[in-house]
């Protein structure tokens, strides 16, 4: 089977982190995370259909270890394949949790193993995801990173609802509770340019921000919906003026900001966040336009 689009390469890593979008690099990248636990793995899923992914979890469990997940409780066309992988996974043994909160779907995707490595994804852990689409992760062993995962993972999980109070390290961007304040933070401070990649980027807030933000001489691309070199799109990533970047499951429309789980990450590591924009250049020339979209 020919990888849709091998040429579009993306890896980096500093000491302590990772960054992925080649689609063949993805999946080895969450199996490299759930392969070091030792002691503890815990992990949260929206969508999992891929084998692999499943047998890691099942050999950590016979390595003796503990294994906790929390799904959401609702997934569109998913209702039969959620029940399915809620069997699967407490059959193999691992502890189960589900998000019951009427109001906050539960959207996020993040791994933890032991004291780290942490993984953050805007992909889910698909076949498709893992092979298609537009996707990105960054592996970090960030004790800030980690430490926050945890503690969220742990208010997540023990409630009845989610957490909805207290932050999560300065690195961790969780919605609802303060993604819109973050992601307008972070666009209010560009002086030069915004690279964005977003297929549901929809909220008026944020366009009109991004339309003053033009207006005072920053250059303002979006990738959208648009098709990449045969890849779908599906993962979300921002990057302000080349030295800032943020990676995670969370969009810029007013349901993913403001009444859903989400989770992200910031990135100020030069390296990565150096090879993210590579990544997101490549993408926007192989748009059928030779370029994303500009915001007027």
């Amino acid at each position: 089977m020919t990888r849709p689009a091998g040429r579009l390469r993306g890896k980096a890593s500093s000491s302590a982190e990772r960054f992925t979008f080649a689609p063949e690099d993805r999946l080895p990248a969450v199996l490299a995370v759930i392969g070091s636990a030792r002691k503890r793995l815990l992990l949260s899923l929206f969508r999992c259909d891929d084998f692999d992914i499943l047998d890691a979890l099942a050999a950590a469990l016979q390595r003796g270890v503990e294994v906790e997940v929390l799904v959401t409780s609702r997934a569109k066309g998913w209702t039969k394949r959620l029940r399915e992988l809620w069997g699967v996974l407490e059959g193999m043994g691992a502890k189960l949790y589900r998000s019951a909160d009427p109001v906050v779907k539960y959207h996020a995707k993040y791994i933890v193993a032991d004291d780290g490595p942490a993984l953050v994804a805007s992909l889910n852990f698909t076949r498709k995801c893992f092979t298609s689409t537009v996707d990105f992760l960054l592996t970090t062993r960030d004790p800030v990173v980690v430490s926050g995962l945890r503690r969220l993972f742990v208010a997540d999980s023990r409630r009845p609802e989610p957490a909805r109070a207290g932050r999560f390290g300065r690195r961790l961007i969780v919605g609802p509770e303060h993604a819109r304040r973050e992601f307008t933070r972070l666009l209010e401070q560009a002086r030069r340019t915004i690279a964005i990649v977003d297929p549901k980027f929809t909220d008026p807030a944020i366009l009109d921000l991004l339309k003053v933000k033009r207006k005072e001489g920053v250059a303002v691309t979006v990738l959208g919906r648009e098709h990449v070199g045969g890849l779908a799109p599906h993962g979300k990533m921002l990057i302000v003026d080349g030295v800032v970047a943020v990676v995670g499951s969370m969009s810029l429309s007013a349901l993913s900001l403001d009444f859903r789980r989400e989770v992200a990450v910031i990135v100020r590591d030069r390296a990565l966040v150096a090879e993210m924009q590579r990544v997101f250049e490549r993408l926007a020339a192989r748009t059928p336009a030779g370029r994303g979209k500009p915001v007027r």
